[in-house]
């Protein structure tokens, strides 16, 4: 799917800025594709935004954005080349480049670097009485849309505090509007959602009044022990979504910008350049992007930084 500024909205409901509208692209632009999200998510604007960066400040290169089912679909969609980029949280870029579950086989990627934190939202609503992840035995949970990283996720903290997530829960699979969705109209008592702060279709649900997060940091150490050091407890500041007043143990884990081994190393160079020489404009899209870091993007213990990449890192750092 093509990326349409028409269809973007911010993290308040507002129409983006014209910011993403370019000059249609010459006979000779490359196009590079971008596997993102679903619209209700973070990874799908902010994909957009980046598109747009490339278009602007890459000379002979254009960028056009995927609507995907996020991480795992996204590290595929690199392996078939269907995608030059890809955003994927930390869990699922290290399972694809070990060649791990849900992948038969390890891929051939590298980082451009992170972009920002995703945090595991539980949500549910305040008639379910539901207060910790205990309570969602019996009950009908979303654990996320099939082949993204919440799903991964939603599994290991539902197997983190003993409950098997086959048969101790009706089991959904739907993406972040989609739960919003389903929440309302009673259809669920809870679903999962990995994304940044805040996430759109979760503002809306805030906005009723009735969202409740379920706080699941204490399972931060065990999925890190078991898996890998990109689980990390961390606290969902107060005020985070309409209604949420006290900060909410959540897990939190990196995002990264992936890329295919085989691209041109100055070209990931000018890429890199692109995204955090314009910080400021991504930061617009989204506020997630605030936490784009040249200084810190390219240490990543699970995956390769892209040479080109490190290239730009290493000149700011100077």
């Amino acid at each position: 799917m093509h990326f349409n500024a028409t269809k973007l909205f911010s993290a308040a409901g507002l129409l983006l800025p014209a910011l993403f509208l370019g000059a249609p692209a010459s006979a000779q632009t490359v196009n590079l594709s971008i596997a993102t999200g679903g619209t209700g998510g973070v990874y799908y604007p902010l994909g957009g935004g980046i598109a747009t960066e490339i278009r602007e400040n890459v000379a002979g290169y254009d960028a056009t954005v995927q609507e995907t089912n996020a991480s795992v679909d996204n590290m595929l969609l690199l392996k078939t080349g269907a995608a030059a980029l890809a955003i994927a949280v930390g869990d699922t870029v290290a399972a694809a480049v070990a060649g791990e579950a849900p992948f038969d086989e390890a891929l051939d990627v590298c980082a451009i670097g992170t972009m920002y934190s995703n945090f595991m939202q539980p949500i549910t609503t305040q008639s379910t009485g539901i207060k910790s992840v205990a309570d969602l035995k019996g009950k009908s949970v979303s654990v996320g849309a099939p082949g993204s990283a919440t799903e991964v996720g939603a599994v290991r903290i539902l197997e983190a505090a003993g409950l098997d997530p086959s048969t101790d829960i009706d089991r959904r699979q739907l993406g972040a509007a989609e739960t919003v969705a389903a929440l309302r109209d009673g259809t669920i008592d809870a679903g999962f959602w990995s994304g940044g702060l805040p996430t759109g279709a979760l503002v809306d649900l805030a906005s009723t009044g009735e969202m409740k997060i379920i706080p699941i940091g204490e399972y931060a150490d065990a999925l890190a022990s078991k898996y890998g050091g990109y689980y990390v407890a961390q606290d969902m500041p107060a005020n985070t979504y309409q209604g949420q007043t006290e900060a909410v143990s959540v897990i939190a884990s990196p995002n990264v910008l992936v890329a295919r081994t085989d691209m041109d190393v100055a070209l990931q160079q000018s890429i890199t350049a692109a995204i955090f020489d314009n910080k400021k404009d991504l930061v617009q899209v989204h506020p997630a992007a605030k936490e784009l870091d040249a200084s810190t993007a390219g240490k990543i213990s699970f995956i390769k930084t892209c040479p080109g990449a490190q290239a730009y890192y290493d000149k700011v750092k100077g």
